[in-house]
């Protein structure tokens, strides 16, 4: 019996899904797998079906991998090179449509596979939320070990042609990581561990660099000049004991302190920062803040 006679006849009626019929009509049926159609992914900024072109107007990735239109030869991101962990983009996906039944938004693929069921799929289109699919992947950089997350830097690190040990990078990496969604923003979080400030952000400098600023810095450091443990709380005791010693403002000291290290008003905890870079290192973008910020202010 051929098999376009039996999909045109009476036999099986035409309304089954095509390759229903044709598991059918080759023997199949009792060992074919279950088929079932999934919500249609909507666009993230109204209804239509989801495009490639939605992606490359908004700037999230559509395919899994980089993608080259071979007659226009334009380039779509992929998820892979977009920074995205695997199972970040599973979890998100699992989630389009299904709906567990719980609160609950993060599955392993363990999780998943033993809880995921037909039954809980919506029968409409589920909204592509990219940025949804952003928060997966940052909860997902949370979960990963310092070490792990070091290892895929230090290749980022390599293009800038910064060459630091593992333990470094580790310790870095576990002082910024709740701040990134994408290991490729680590960097905009922690340049300034590697590369001391050639230029310092005008709005931090004008709120937290004052006319006595350059004094209180001098005396600063003399103040670390005498840390023999250069440990952050150790740090951290001593210079704050100095600060409330001389009636100096907690804030006025510590934001100054900031802007000198770091070149502007972000980052982590401050003393964890100047542990890091060393006391050394810590002098010296001291006095190159006090140097090229009064040259500024003369000019």
């Amino acid at each position: 019996m051929q098999i376009s006679h039996v999909i045109r006849g009476e036999e099986w009626l035409p309304s089954a899904p095509l390759h229903v019929l044709l598991y059918r009509a080759l023997g199949w049926e009792d060992t074919m797998p279950q088929f079932a159609h999934l919500p249609l992914l909507l666009k993230p900024d109204g209804n239509g079906k989801l495009s490639k072109r939605d992606g490359d107007r908004l700037g999230f990735p559509v395919f899994p991998l980089d993608w080259e239109d071979p007659k226009t030869e334009t380039v779509s991101s992929g998820y892979r090179e977009a920074g995205y962990f695997p199972e970040a983009v599973v979890n998100f996906l699992a989630l389009l449509g299904w709906n567990p039944g719980t609160e609950k938004e993060l599955f392993t693929m363990e999780e998943l596979i033993e809880q995921f069921s037909l039954q809980r799929v919506s029968k409409s289109g589920a909204k592509f939320d990219y940025e949804k699919g952003k928060w997966f992947n940052h909860k997902y950089l949370q979960m990963k070990p310092n070490e792990e997350l070091a290892d895929i830097y230090q290749h980022i690190l390599v293009e800038k042609d910064i060459i630091e040990d593992s333990e470094k990078v580790s310790r870095i990496v576990g002082l910024i990581k709740e701040r990134v969604n994408f290991v490729t923003d680590l960097w905009d979080q922690s340049y300034y561990f590697f590369q001391a400030p050639t230029e310092y952000d005008e709005k931090s400098v004008k709120k937290r660099w004052k006319q006595d600023t350059p004094e209180r810095m001098t005396e600063l450091i003399e103040v670390i000049k005498t840390i023999d443990d250069f440990a952050s709380a150790n740090q951290e005791a001593v210079i704050c004991k100095w600060i409330e010693e001389k009636g100096y403002g907690m804030g006025a000291v510590l934001n100054a302190f900031r802007v000198a290290i770091v070149g502007a008003a972000i980052g982590p905890h401050m003393f964890d920062i100047t542990e890091i870079i060393g006391k050394d290192e810590t002098i010296e973008r001291i006095n190159r803040a006090i140097s090229f910020l009064s040259k500024t202010e003369d000019e």
